[in-house]
């Protein structure tokens, strides 16, 4: 195979290489700096950390009853929230009391802090969710009210079927079924049952006749329309972030009893 020659007047060019720079020349570019031409000078707010005025935060008002100063938008509020002056928004802690008592029962007015009663009526849509909203009582925290509440109406629905179960059949091999007393009422237990006893809209119902609609603090989509703005989901999370709020500050057992009493028989589902 014949090689191909280069041509003659291919020239090549060795390309410089450049030196590392080593802090050795460095310091020598530094200290033959002319005097003439200042060194650039960083900005003392980026070279000095953000230090929070404690003194100011300590004095602002609790996170529930307005919005922090610091997670305030720049802006003209009417602009941003827009109908929110049309919102009738509960600010009196008085008038709170009252519809938890009615919720909880007698002495549910002192059960809860304040922090924690405000929680627990707060939709996110409220204020973008700056002042907290009832999203973890509700359905993250554990343990939830939402959970309470099923568990509760699962033991109830177990114990009160009157649901006859399937007769025996023959086994070809001679087995029986395990047999207990406490299973006697599971057939009775079953999703449709539970969806039908504790649905969004039996739930909203029983809100309503207990008045959290007066004390709910949320912006629906439509001002005029809250039930297209979805009333009934909001007002069924009030009611179990009640619950988890409870069972937080109180335990299991003072949760349980509530919700049992003050939210399942009242829904005609009696342990």
């Amino acid at each position: 195979m014949a090689r191909v020659q280069k041509p003659s007047n291919y020239l090549f060019f060795a390309l410089p290489v450049r030196r590392r720079p080593t802090c050795a020349s460095n310091t020598f570019h530094r200290l033959t700096r002319p005097v003439s031409t200042p060194l650039r000078q960083k900005s003392s707010s980026a070279a000095t950390p953000f230090m929070y005025d404690l003194a100011s935060t300590a004095s602002e008002e609790p996170r529930w009853k307005a919005t922090p100063s610091r997670m305030a938008t720049r802006g003209t509020p009417n602009r941003i929230f827009k109908g929110a002056d049309q919102m009738n928004i509960n600010k009196s802690p008085e008038k709170l009391d009252r519809i938890l008592t009615r919720v909880i029962g007698e002495g549910g007015d002192s059960m809860l802090s304040d922090e924690v009663k405000w929680l627990a009526v707060t939709h996110k849509s409220f204020d973008h969710g700056r002042r907290g909203f009832n999203d973890r009582l509700a359905y993250l925290a554990k343990p939830t009210g939402k959970r309470i509440i099923e568990l509760q109406a699962s033991l109830s629905l177990i114990a009160g079927s009157t649901t006859t179960p399937e007769p025996a059949r023959l086994d070809e091999y001679g087995r029986e079924p395990f047999k207990h007393p406490a299973l006697t009422g599971l057939a009775g237990l079953t999703r449709d049952r539970k969806v039908m006893v504790i649905s969004k809209t039996r739930m909203a119902q029983l809100a309503n006749k207990y008045g959290l609609m007066q004390v709910l603090r949320w912006k629906p989509k439509k001002l005029n329309d809250e039930d297209s703005s979805g009333v009934e989901i909001v007002l069924m999370q009030t009611l179990c972030a009640i619950v988890g709020a409870i069972s937080l500050q109180r335990g299991g057992e003072v949760a349980n009893r509530i919700a049992k009493e003050r939210i399942l028989e009242p829904l005609g589902l009696k342990s």
